[in-house]
Order: structure tokens, then C-alpha cells, then sequence
């Protein structure tokens, strides 16, 4: 910045000398004032560029466009990126719109599970006022914890939702049963489990858990161990 500065200050003083000097030189003192505004003009733009991280040569020179081989190089490249990101033990893919669970590993698919999945549905309590939406969360996930023969513990929304009144008694919470014979926990209150209606299965009905068929179930549970990633979308 130092030198800038300096560069400055000897065109004007260069500027100010021949002006004194001459001073029945009118002409003159016009075009060395447009000569010093030109450089300094230069001098700016220059600096501008420096500091912007561009040089004025790399500035001037015109950008090459690309070409297709260009584009599938990048592409190719993309690509390679893209797997290294992937696990390479196997998980699960949850397309929560298709209703559909896949079991991968790399490329490959190992199997491929219809689900039912979360319906969106909002249920409120106009007593209280809670408001509950019946989404399945989107992200990634891992398995957490495994169960056989589950227990469900219907939470307020489930009694809400039949019209019943919420139980004093913890105990009149407890359904066997009602997630099939095994449960994978992914967090949250969030599982994939088992269910009575397996005719609702390819259809998004379920209350955020994604629900699967007996032996689609099964499978999972003895294959995949604890700290699987899943991918849900």
C-alpha cells in the first residue's frame, strides 16, 4: 500500500513541477494533467485487480470454453467424489415419497422392501392445543438399538386420535403386538418396525416410523447390526 502511495505522491509532485514551471504553456499543462490522470487511472485499476486476487494479465486473457470431453471429465470427476462418500459396508436407502426401502451396498442392491412410510398428516389437541405432524424425518441416520418382540408405549396422540380419553395409568399405554415381532431404533422415538396392516404397505399411512413386512423385517434384523447408516429422503 506503501508504495501506491509513493507512486502517487511523485506524479503529482512531477504534475505540480512542469505546471509552476510553465505556466505560459497552457496547452501544455492541459496534457500533462491528462497524462498523470491516465496513469494514476491505470495505477487504480491495477491495485483493484491485485487486491480483487486477479492480475491485469490473467485479467485480459479470455477464458477458454469448455467442451463436452470437458464437461464428462468434470462429470467423471464429480462421480469418483460422490462414491468415495459412500459406506462401504451395507445400509439402507428410505425413499420416503415411494414408500420404498432398499438394502445396499456400494452399487449394488441387495434388496429392495416396500414400506409405508409417513402420511404428513397434522393432529392437534384443541384442548390443550399440542399439535402433532405425522412426517418420517428426512436425513441420515444409524441404527441404534435392536428389539425383538417390541412393546408399544401409545403416546397421547394415539388415544387423541381415536377419540378416547388419555390414560391416568401408564400400564393402559403398553399395545404387544402392534410393531410386529422386531423393531430397528433410529432415534428420536423413530423406528422401523413391523405392522398389522400389511395391506397399507406402499402407501404413506404411518405416523413418522417406517413400517415393513414380516419377513422384509426379518431380514434386516438379522443382517444389519447396530451402527448401520440409513439414508432417509
Amino acid at each position: 500500500m506503501k508504495d501506491w502511495r509513493s507512486i502517487f505522491m511523485r506524479i503529482k509532485a512531477l504534475s505540480l513541477g512542469w505546471w509552476s514551471a510553465r505556466p505560459h504553456w497552457p496547452v501544455r499543462k492541459v496534457l500533462i494533467c491528462l497524462a498523470g490522470g491516465l496513469v494514476l487511472v491505470e495505477l487504480c485499476g491495477s491495485y483493484l485487480a491485485y487486491r480483487g486476487g486477479v492480475s491485469p494479465a490473467a485479467a485480459a486473457v479470455p477464458q477458454k470454453a469448455r467442451t463436452a470431453a470437458d464437461w464428462q471429465a468434470a462429470n467423471q470427476r464429480l462421480a469418483k467424489k460422490i462414491a468415495a462418500q459412500r459406506p462401504g459396508d451395507a445400509y439402507l436407502v428410505i425413499d420416503t415419497a415411494g414408500n420404498r426401502v432398499t438394502l445396499r451396498q456400494g452399487d449394488v442392491v441387495l434388496r429392495d422392501m416396500t414400506a409405508s412410510c409417513g402420511s404428513g398428516t397434522v393432529l392437534e389437541d384443541p384442548s390443550s392445543g399440542r399439535r402433532w405432524v405425522f412426517d418420517t424425518p428426512r436425513g441420515q441416520y444409524r441404527i441404534q438399538s435392536k428389539v425383538k418382540n417390541p412393546l408399544w408405549i401409545k403416546p397421547d396422540w394415539a388415544f387423541l386420535e381415536a377419540g378416547q380419553p388419555i390414560p391416568a395409568n401408564s400400564a393402559e399405554r403398553a399395545e404387544p403386538g402392534a410393531m410386529g415381532d422386531y423393531a430397528l431404533g433410529l432415534g428420536k422415538g423413530y423406528f422401523i418396525h413391523g405392522t398389522l396392516y400389511k395391506r397399507m404397505l406402499g402407501r404413506n399411512v404411518s405416523h413418522g416410523c417406517v413400517r415393513l413386512g414380516d419377513e422384509d423385517l426379518a431380514h434386516l434384523y438379522r443382517t444389519l447390526p447396530i451402527g448401520t447408516r440409513v439414508f432417509i429422503f
